[in-house]
């Protein structure tokens, strides 16, 4: 069964940071463009970072260049968003999706490309 999972999600001081991990099951991420994609309530989901099958290709959305860090290790099956200087704003819902499109080097914040998709993993960012 194809399954991507996601932890790492959580409460956190405005500030502060965390990791969150979406792990693959069923299938193997070597070929896939993985998207973590993100959506607060009463809001439109939102492209957040996405890496390419390689890892050589990465991408984010402006409002969390140079705070978060997308990477992965194709070894463990996993992807990992690391998220620091963590703002109220950055509160929502996050969900990483797998793509297999355009190659190695391929990658896209459009969700549309996305095949496969977690069921989430909440941030909370409060004081």
């Amino acid at each position: 069964q194809v399954q991507l999972v996601e932890s790492g999600g959580g409460l956190v001081q405005p500030g502060g940071s965390l990791r969150l991990s979406c792990a693959a099951s069923g299938f193997s991420l070597d070929y896939y463009a993985i998207g973590w994609f993100r959506q607060a309530p009463g809001k439109e989901r939102e492209g957040v970072s996405c890496i390419s099958g390689s890892g050589g290709t990465t991408m984010y959305a402006d409002s969390v260049k140079g705070r978060f860090t997308i990477s992965r290790d194709n070894a463990k099956n996993t992807v990992y968003l690391q998220m620091s200087s963590l703002k109220p704003e950055d509160t929502a819902n996050y969900y990483c999706a797998a793509a297999l499109l355009g190659g190695s080097r391929w990658t896209s914040l459009g969700a549309v490309y996305y095949n496969y998709w977690g069921q989430g993993t909440q941030v909370t960012v409060s004081s």
